[in-house]
């Protein structure tokens, strides 16, 4: 019994950092509609900032105080942010400003190891509570109790911040409907960037709150961010009490998956999450997500047409030039090439469903790892040829999408997105732990093609062959009756249910060929490279194709296309350098607010303007 109350209240206090960090950006994204992957930078830089501030002033007021402090100082870094990066961007697709703040992670990494080195950084024991309690027989850290006894009061502080202020006030009505309150005349610039304040400290606040209990590490931004989201989404986004709720639930929870089921614990939250949202869609104390276009505001979006004569010479000299690349280019060129192409059928499989159908998914590399590891098993397992392990490939992805599928379709916005990145998690953890058979980390090696594709020319053409196949069988199911049909149930979904078309049977079509195909870029890869490892289905993989399809243009059919290659070219040359993720974080946010309709639509307004202006000068 002592040892069941002593891990009880562990799991308690670690809801305290917790629930500080998701309040925060359950606060952003009610007002703002940001979903900010920065947050968890935030909570990094109060862990940095803590253990500097700590280490200077001494004494139980020099630890409480350097705790408010690095809260404060990261709310004023968070105001930077809000005004030079997210205010440019706000008349931007909702989910566009994604991209901007995956910009800042990369931005604040770096900055975070040229000033503190990459060395971790051991937090101070606090004054006053550096002992232990036994109850009922077993050791409690007093810290433990402390944040145990602190939390509540912290709740209650922002229950009366919301509810009984003016500013509170302002903030429920932005969350319920933040165009009525621009439209009474609140200043929306000031109120957002004053909520980005507060959520920003919060964060800083729970970095440096859990100093004595852990550190500050380069990694811990990346190690919180996916909890965060999934104490929101389980809370209900924007609703406090919930996120207080689900902190607890998941803290506990994991703490007592650790003891009794220690295979469960990379994947307990999101098995949580996903039984929470098929039971309550929004949350335990969330609404209904107010229909938004997510992806799909600004301007109206142009009709869908094939492409001009001009457009498919450009392609036509484009994939020319690809063709004689063996001829004038080395091995390395082959590889970087076959390694681009591969990316751009995995980006265009899920720009596929995103920008067609609205349907934005943050576990599409479950897909793109589920046909490799299917191929590779295949060979590895039974023996398989290249060519069957590879034809099975897409048919075995597109099995898991359907199954997920089935499931996903019945959420929208967030709530769908972070189902999908919940099953995305589920297989991760099969492949990542079910060692006897995937490798676990060691992964699947020896999976080389086919005899007559061994050489590196002949694969290149291969990869050449059924990418730009693939991507430009995308464009046809686009232009297709399925796409338009796709279309139209993104537009308007009640719309397209008046006139007969079933939303939830096409939305599941849309899925499960997005997912093929993204299995087919799979079975490439794991060809192209020989072995396949559990980092291809992690969640870095997901936000890479996601990041490439709002970089290139959410609204064009060729954005994922254009956007894989340009990201792909510039890691290739910028990882050369030390600190590339600065430099590509930097260009990332400059392309966000230069060019918010991303690198194809900005450059075909150029162009349209260009040929406006010869039009007029031959009029006159």
């Amino acid at each position: 019994m002592g040892l069941f109350v002593a891990q009880l209240l562990t799991g308690l206090a670690n809801a305290a950092a917790l629930f500080l960090v998701a309040s925060g950006l359950s606060l952003i994204f009610g007002v703002t509609r940001i979903v900010n992957f920065a947050h968890g930078s935030l909570y990094m830089l109060g862990a940095y900032f803590g253990v500097t501030l700590m280490n200077m002033l001494p004494g139980a007021f020099g630890f409480w105080g350097s705790i408010l402090m690095s809260g404060l100082i990261v709310g004023l870094i968070g105001i930077v942010i809000e005004i030079c990066v997210l205010r440019p961007v706000y008349r931007a697709p909702e989910l566009f400003q994604l991209v901007a703040t995956f910009g800042v992670i990369l931005v604040i990494q770096d900055l975070t190891l040229m000033i503190w080195g990459a060395e971790d950084q051991l937090g101070p024991r606090a004054p006053g509570l550096k002992s232990v309690v036994r109850i009922l027989g077993e050791p409690v850290p007093q810290y433990d109790l402390a944040l145990i006894a602190v939390t509540p009061f912290i709740l209650l502080a922002l229950w009366w911040l919301i509810a009984k202020t003016r500013v509170g006030i302002l903030v429920r009505a932005a969350t319920q409907d933040r165009e009525m309150v621009g439209a009474l005349g609140v200043n929306q610039s000031w109120l957002f960037t004053g909520v980005f304040f507060l959520g920003s400290a919060l964060a800083g606040l729970g970095g440096a709150i859990q100093l004595p209990k852990g550190g500050a590490d380069l990694l811990m931004d990346l190690n919180i961010i996916s909890a965060v989201f999934v104490v929101v989404v389980i809370g209900g986004m924007g609703s406090i009490p919930g996120a207080f709720v689900a902190s607890v639930l998941i803290s506990v929870l994991n703490v007592f998956g650790v003891s009794y089921l220690p295979q469960s614990t990379l994947v307990l939250m999101y098995v949580v999450m996903a039984v929470v949202l098929l039971v309550r869609p929004y949350g335990l104390f969330g609404r209904e997500e107010k229909a938004g276009e997510h992806g799909q505001v600004g301007e109206p979006e142009r009709p869908i047409r094939p492409a001009s004569a001009r457009g498919r010479l450009l392609v036509a000299a484009l994939l020319a030039v690809l063709a004689l690349v063996p001829v004038f280019g080395g091995n390395f060129t082959q590889v970087l090439i076959t390694d681009i192409v591969i990316f751009c059928l995995f980006a265009a499989s899920l720009q596929f469903m995103l920008s067609t159908g609205g349907l934005v998914s943050f576990g599409h590399a479950a897909y793109f790892g589920g046909g490799a590891y299917a191929a590779a098993l295949l060979v590895t397992y039974a023996g398989s040829p290249m060519e069957l392990a590879f034809l099975l490939a897409p048919l075995a992805a597109g099995l898991l999408a359907i199954i997920f599928g089935w499931f996903c379709i019945r959420l929208s916005g967030v709530y769908f997105a972070m189902l999908t990145l919940a099953f995305s998690q589920l297989i991760w953890s099969l492949v990542f732990q079910w060692y006897d058979v995937t490798g676990g980390d060691d992964g699947l090696v020896n999976i080389w093609p086919a005899e007559w594709l061994s050489g590196t020319t002949t694969y290149y053409y291969f990869t050449l062959i059924v990418g730009v196949g693939g991507i430009i069988l995308l464009r046809h199911l686009t232009h297709a009756p399925l796409g338009y049909t796709l279309r139209a149930t993104r537009d308007s979904a009640r719309q397209a249910e008046a006139t007969g078309i079933n939303v939830k049977r096409v939305q599941w079509v849309a899925f499960a060929t997005a997912g093929a195909m993204a299995g087919l870029a799979g079975g490439l890869f794991v060809f192209s490279k020989g072995s396949i490892f559990p980092n291809e289905l992690e969640i870095g993989k997901s936000f890479d194709a996601l990041i490439v399809v709002f970089l290139g243009g959410v609204k064009t059919l060729s954005g994922g296309v254009v956007g894989a290659a340009f990201m792909e070219s510039a890691k290739d040359w910028l990882t050369r350098l030390e600190y590339w993720r600065l430099v590509l974080g930097l260009v990332i946010i400059g392309v966000v607010i230069i060019a918010p309709d991303g690198i194809v639509g900005t450059v075909r307004k150029v162009s349209e303007r260009i040929g406006l202006r010869r039009s007029e000068e031959f009029m006159k």
